[in-house]
């Protein structure tokens, strides 16, 4: 009797209604947990389990956590289970796949790609500073500059794979490969990159959810974003307005230049984010990073003969990161959208429809860092870049078995989808600012967009 009084039902009706601040139930394989009050511990952030709140979150508790995970599960089991606990089909496979490659050892295998990145980023760094100190030409300043901007792309990229997995046999070495091939060497904060990353990859694609497509009042890929929604990220309304009609009515045009120049808005949101109010887990340790950057990045322009060389070094370095801009841009930008939170039940059909891989041959992997397959990252983000070539035709498998999409494109088509994507929101914004009345210059612009 006493273990029947244990196990109480609830129905998924009954679960939704657990989704606010201070009420906040889970369900894992139908077991119901209550996280009202362990959400602010939680390491991938609060977004992650306030916009999952009041479903079940199987497939996503099983991409981002590792199995050790689940023994810290019981200690929030509220003693109730899901009386109507389905899955599907999709998930079922998905599940599958995932203790396969478990079984296979294939999260813990990271072979030696981050010693290799790493090394060619401290080469790289090498000869930045012997071509800004010891060279006296324009052209070896500019291809340190160029070196500098690779430099930054490689970094950045083990900043993320060590902000998804261990990289490192302990955390607190991982920890240490986050502060400085992110904050020491990016200047650009892995607590930023983390909070804004994981509702990412919970929201894909969702316009009012996902981050990483809220861009008003410079970029909007739909034109649901003209009804000024409000972001349940940032918590303020997006509001579109005559400025940002008029700069997204030639955004089409503006994409490439606007790349060049992005990582000043990294920047920006980083120092917003370290010295804002909201809980910064390591903010010290954030902090002194971004300091250590701060301090070695001016010094070394100083060097530099002139401010004609010094301006032209940092834009050439930063427009050579407008690759990496370039590249997370094509993943999603002319993919599907929605509105709305994430739905714990499609996971695996929500990341299939919000992604795009890019093709390319193997030896170009270390350029991207792996993340040209862009599905097979968001449907298993602990996955060391090195194994995704190789889960790859498996998940195309999968996507054709469930009639789901896999689109992989080449660079330059994923380009022409993305240019398509933006040129069709101009003009509807244009269409919005002037419906009627179009110039003969409105014609002559827009003939060829």
């Amino acid at each position: 009797m006493a273990e029947q009084t244990k196990k109480r039902y609830i129905t998924n009706e009954d679960l939704k209604k657990h989704n606010q601040p201070g009420d906040l139930w889970i369900s894992i394989q139908g077991k119901v947990y209550d996280v009202s009050d362990w959400v602010k511990s939680h390491p991938g952030g609060e977004s992650a389990i306030l916009n999952l709140a009041g479903q079940d979150v199987t497939d996503a508790f099983i991409a981002y956590h590792p199995g050790t995970a689940w023994n810290h599960l019981e200690n929030l089991h509220n003693g109730y289970h899901v009386r109507d606990f389905h899955v599907s089909d999709v998930s079922r496979d998905y599940r599958r796949l995932a203790v396969e490659f478990s079984k296979r050892g294939l999260f813990e295998k990271k072979e030696h790609v981050t010693l290799y990145t790493l090394t060619c980023v401290v080469v790289m760094l090498a000869a930045v500073v012997y071509g800004v100190c010891a060279c006296t030409t324009v052209w070896a300043h500019l291809i340190s500059a160029v070196l500098l901007g690779l430099l930054w792309i490689q970094s950045a990229y083990v900043g993320h794979d060590s902000g998804h997995y261990n990289v490192t046999s302990t955390k607190p070495c991982n920890k240490l490969v986050q502060l400085l091939s992110g904050n020491c060497l990016t200047g650009i904060s892995i607590a930023w990159w983390k909070w804004t990353h994981n509702a990412h990859h919970l929201a894909c694609n969702s316009l009012d959810h996902d981050p990483d497509l809220q861009h008003i009042p410079i970029f909007a890929v739909s034109t649901k974003f003209f009804n000024s929604m409000t972001s349940r990220f940032y918590g303020r309304r997006l509001t579109f307005d005559p400025l940002a009609r008029f700069l997204i009515s030639y955004q089409h045009w503006t994409f490439y230049p606007v790349m060049c120049v992005g990582r000043i808005n990294l920047f920006i949101q980083t120092f917003l984010l370290l010295f804002s109010t909201r809980h910064v887990p390591d903010r010290a340790l954030n902090i002194a990073g971004i300091l250590v950057f701060w301090t070695w990045f001016p010094l070394l322009v100083s060097f530099l003969p002139n401010w004609q060389e010094r301006i032209l070094f940092m834009f050439v370095s930063f427009a050579v990161t407008a690759i990496q801009h370039v590249q997370f841009c094509l993943n999603h930008f002319a993919a599907d959208v929605y509105t709305g939170p994430p739905n714990g039940n499609d996971w695996f059909e929500k990341q299939t429809a919000g992604t795009l891989d890019i093709s390319c041959r193997s030896y170009m992997d270390w350029f991207f860092g792996g993340l040209q397959f862009q599905l097979e990252h968001h449907l298993f983000p602990r996955l060391p870049r090195c194994h995704l070539r190789r889960v790859s035709p498996v998940v195309q498998e999968l996507c054709k078995k469930h009639n789901l999409p896999y689109r992989s494109l080449s660079w330059w088509e994923a380009n022409v989808w993305t240019i398509r994507t933006l040129r069709n929101a101009a003009i509807q914004a244009r269409d919005v600012t002037n419906p009627v009345l179009k110039n003969l210059i409105w014609e002559a612009v827009n003939t060829h967009g």
